[in-house]
């Protein structure tokens, strides 16, 4: 028996196994947390050669999944790094400015940008629509999203030339608020599809919001929401449409947030008391009354600059 402990104690793992570890400690590191996981994992792995794998395998993946944004060289604007915009494994396009930036993904920087060529581009016909909905969301994440930066990208049919065809937008909102020296980092994504079918006038939006929060001060609580949506408005002009959409994310994104504040906000007399029994091996009732003061909905709001929503 003896023999066969010691024989597990000397298992080593493969180069495999310690990569495929290092790569999902990696991909669920919480929102701006990447980097410390990174170092930490560093010193656990005493291999260079498996972080390194794990580390160029891992990372683009986080990076286009989180909408981390970076700012482009020069000053020349910010480009959201996510699977709509981009054009090859390390170049992403701003379609606002018509740039496309190369990015290096470990290091979570922006190299260089280059022009965009006219085929990476939408169409004058879609970039009416486009731009007029980047207008409008700039807008509105201007006055809802303190920490905010957006973008729309044309996934589909940006070579349409006139009206007859279908195409999609996309729009990516993204927030970060980052205090890791108050123990606390947040993130708020959304992603919103816009199909333009030409021929039913109807405009289908479909999209997908996901909250993210981090508390490790003497612990570790983390919050991962998600809420999917449906609606629909009429085709009407670029100008018109965009309006419609953003109103239409604008309602959807308000209630959402207001229905987090909810649930929460009843986590003192519900979910909480739930989890722990009223009166533990101590023989000493936990205080509820005065568990408002560890709120989340509070913490979450100010962490992500949502207080104006």
């Amino acid at each position: 028996m003896a023999d066969e402990e010691d024989e597990l104690q000397e298992t080593e793992l493969s180069y495999d196994q310690k990569k495929e570890i290092a790569k999902w400690f990696l991909l669920n590191a919480p929102a701006g947390e990447i980097n410390y996981v990174a170092k930490d994992l560093k010193e656990v792995l005493s291999d260079e050669e498996v972080y390194n794998e794990a580390a160029m395998e891992a990372f683009p993946v986080y990076n286009k999944s989180h909408m981390i944004c970076l700012e482009m060289p020069s000053r020349a604007g910010d480009v959201i790094v996510s699977s709509y915009s981009e054009v090859t494994e390390n170049e992403y396009i701003d379609p606002r400015t018509a740039q496309v930036a190369i990015v290096d993904h470990v290091k979570q920087i922006c190299t260089k940008v280059r022009p965009a060529y006219d085929e990476e581009l939408p169409s004058s016909y879609i970039e009416e629509f486009r731009s007029a909905l980047d207008a409008e969301i700039q807008r509105y994440v201007s006055e809802s999203y303190p920490k905010g930066v957006s973008t729309v990208n044309c996934v589909k049919g940006k070579d349409a030339d006139g009206p007859g065809s279908d195409f999609e937008l996309v729009v990516i909102i993204t927030a970060r608020k980052l205090s890791p020296q108050n123990f606390c980092n947040g993130s708020w994504r959304s992603v919103w599809h816009i199909d333009f079918q030409d021929e039913s006038q109807v405009l289908d939006i479909k999209g997908k919001v996901q909250v993210g929060a981090h508390y490790f001060e003497e612990g570790n609580v983390e919050l991962d929401a998600k809420k999917e949506f449906q609606d629909s408005t009429i085709f009407q002009s670029a100008d018109d449409c965009a309006i419609a959409i953003a109103n239409t994310i604008r309602h959807h994104e308000t209630e959402y947030l207001a229905a987090i504040e909810v649930a929460y906000s009843k986590l003192p007399d519900n979910t909480f008391k739930d989890l722990r029994r009223k009166l533990p091996v101590t023989r000493t009732l936990f205080p509820w009354q005065n568990t408002l003061q560890f709120s989340l909905t509070r913490e979450v709001e100010k962490e992500l600059g949502l207080g104006g929503k």
